[in-house]
């Protein structure tokens, strides 16, 4: 499974990378938003850092056809062909997928928050779809057990190329349900990614092997300096 990060900080992204094994990036306006800067500015920091090999996701903001098909041209001729262009999965949102995916553009399916919108998004040549988690949690629904029946959908009907990005995570345990099954990515913020190996347990154990070799060596004393 991917781990990609939901965030367009920049020091936040840099952070994360450092330290963990993350596959790429998703943003999406409300994420660009908030830096308060031009996007294509963030965007293309944020290609620096993952580099061309990380999978780096950016939404296409138009809502009609033409303007959707317009975006997703401007956004892979500026940040790479292998950037993945978000396309929210309504109406239009299908057709421009259809005319995107026959010029060979990556595509994600965002805004799902039913089974059969990720479905439709991967025949129309999505290789990713991100439902919604939490969201549809909030609405009443079981936001884990959607990604689930899209993920078995997608794979039930031979779409070997597509997956769930499965996104809007409220805490690890989600994250953990869907990991366990199988789905391709998930997108997380980033105190979501550091609270997955986070629990005062870890801290505590680590406290005490500290003690007990200093205890035998040396405060401050560690294999290399024990020689």
């Amino acid at each position: 499974m991917k781990l990609c990060i939901d965030d367009a900080n920049v020091e936040a992204i840099k952070r994360i990378y450092d330290y963990y094994p993350i596959d790429g990036v998703s943003t999406n306006p409300s994420i660009l938003a908030k830096t308060g800067r031009n996007p294509f500015d963030v965007l293309k920091e944020i290609r620096e850092i993952i580099g061309e090999e990380g999978e780096l996701f950016v939404q296409a903001v138009a809502t009609d056809v033409e303007g959707m098909v317009a975006d997703a041209r401007k956004i892979v001729e500026v940040l790479g062909k292998t950037t993945i262009v978000k396309i929210p999965c309504t109406q239009n949102g299908f057709k421009a997928m259809k005319i995107c995916h026959a010029e060979g553009i990556r595509l994600l399916g965002t805004a799902i928050y039913t089974p059969m919108q990720g479905f439709i998004a991967t025949k129309c040549g999505c290789e990713y779809v991100a439902p919604y988690v939490n969201r549809i949690d909030n609405m009443g629904y079981d936001g884990v057990q959607v990604a689930k029946d899209i993920h078995d959908a997608i794979l039930g009907s031979g779409y070997e190329y597509g997956g769930l990005l499965a996104a809007s995570f409220k805490n690890s345990q989600q994250v953990l349900e869907l990991t366990k099954y199988g789905v391709k990515a998930v997108t997380v913020a980033p105190d979501i990614i550091e609270g997955l190996v986070k629990n005062a347990a870890i801290d505590a154990a680590i406290d005490q092997f500290t003690k007990d070799f200093e205890s035998l060596v040396g405060e401050g004393a560690t294999m290399t300096s024990c020689l």
